[in-house]
């Protein structure tokens, strides 16, 4: 799976690209220290009101054709598990503001201590639906509401949790799909190994900066013939086997000097949703 990488001198997104084979030694070389992006710059069509506009037109549009399905898994993530149906959670927007993200609830329902932010391969809080709607990305279609109130765009970077946030400032709403969210499609594999303890630790140094990095080099040149090239590899990504390149499953223990952990010790009695 591949993704377009940008460098400043054209205004078109062409090759050369960023293969995911190619993760594994830019996690390696990834910074020690937290870095994060103040104040990116934008391209025009990313500020655009036509950009808005055609996320407005897509939004209604999917809300139209996929509202009673959505309503059908909403009653079975619902009765498959004790919990509410949709899962809210406070993310980072554009200039910093917090705004509330809606999902389909695809983990385990608990009021008491919830687990680690981030989830692995083979997590148990996952339950047995969610991971289908996981698989197939219909966790994320309530976010098309998000798009409506204005809070989220369709491409461009993935909202963050306060403390995952790559970006600060950013002048661009959020987003369902973007290139970062392309490159790390299979982040719960890569984390698979690491411990709990140590995913924030792990995320924060190895795969924050790059995602934040992706994300603003592409929108410092993303136009409308790119945004509609994302979209298409994103339906494509949700279309492939869940497979991860066998180049990537070792890829958490290489000189990276945090403990591994199998993903089956995870705790089945935690609720908390990924950070993604």
């Amino acid at each position: 799976m591949q993704v377009f990488s940008l460098t400043p001198e054209s205004s078109a997104v062409s090759a050369p690209v960023i293969s995911i084979t190619a993760i594994p030694s830019m996690l390696q070389n990834a910074p020690v220290r937290d870095a994060r992006i103040h104040n990116p710059t934008a391209s025009r069509w990313s500020l655009s009101l036509s950009k808005r506009m055609l996320d407005l037109s897509v939004a209604l549009l999917v809300l139209a054709v996929f509202g009673l399905p959505m309503l059908a898994v909403a009653l079975c993530v619902r009765l498959s598990s004790p919990g509410p149906a949709f899962f809210p959670q406070q993310r980072v927007g554009r200039g910093g503001r917090l705004f509330r993200i809606y999902k389909f609830r695809s983990m385990t329902f608990n009021s008491g201590p919830a687990g680690p932010s981030l989830t692995r391969n083979g997590d148990r809080r996952i339950t047995a639906i969610g991971r289908r709607l996981r698989q197939l990305k219909i966790d994320e279609l309530p976010q098309f509401y998000n798009i409506l109130l204005g809070e989220m765009s369709l491409v461009g970077p993935r909202p963050k949790l306060p403390q995952y946030a790559g970006i600060v400032n950013m002048p661009y709403r959020p987003c369902i799909t973007g290139a970062a969210t392309l490159v790390f499609r299979r982040e719960e594999e890569i984390l698979r190994d690491i411990h709990p303890s140590h995913l924030d630790a792990f995320y924060a140094r190895h795969i924050r900066p790059l995602k934040a990095r992706i994300d603003v080099r592409y929108m410092c040149r993303a136009s409308f013939w790119s945004d509609m090239r994302l979209i298409g590899a994103t339906f494509l990504a949700c279309l492939e086997p869940a497979r991860t390149p066998g180049v990537l499953r070792n890829v958490s223990s290489i000189n990276l000097a945090f403990p591994i952990h199998s993903a089956r010790k995870a705790s089945a009695t935690e609720s908390f949703e990924t950070a993604n």
